[in-house]
């Protein structure tokens, strides 16, 4: 078991360090560093929530709209003008 806290330890501080260097925030001050994480963090909590509540409503309208736009074009449109 603690072989495999171990390697996640490990894993987990290679993408922190990843991170900062990605993003350059290893040049920033702690404080700067924790404030930009903070920002960073909420914004991505923020999209994450906006998706999960917004985006299967959006779906759901686009595909009833969709299915009544295909579902209704049994004629063509030549024959509808003339």
């Amino acid at each position: 078991m603690s072989q495999v806290r171990m390697a996640l330890q490990t894993q987990l501080s290679w993408l922190y360090y990843q991170y900062l260097l990605v993003t350059a925030v290893y040049v920033l001050e702690p404080w700067e560093r924790a404030l930009f994480t903070s920002v960073l963090l909420s914004a991505a909590a923020m999209v994450g929530y906006t998706s999960y509540v917004f985006l299967p409503v959006h779906l759901r309208l686009v595909l009833h709209f969709f299915s009544g736009v295909f579902d209704g074009q049994a004629e063509s449109a030549v024959t509808l003008m003339s």
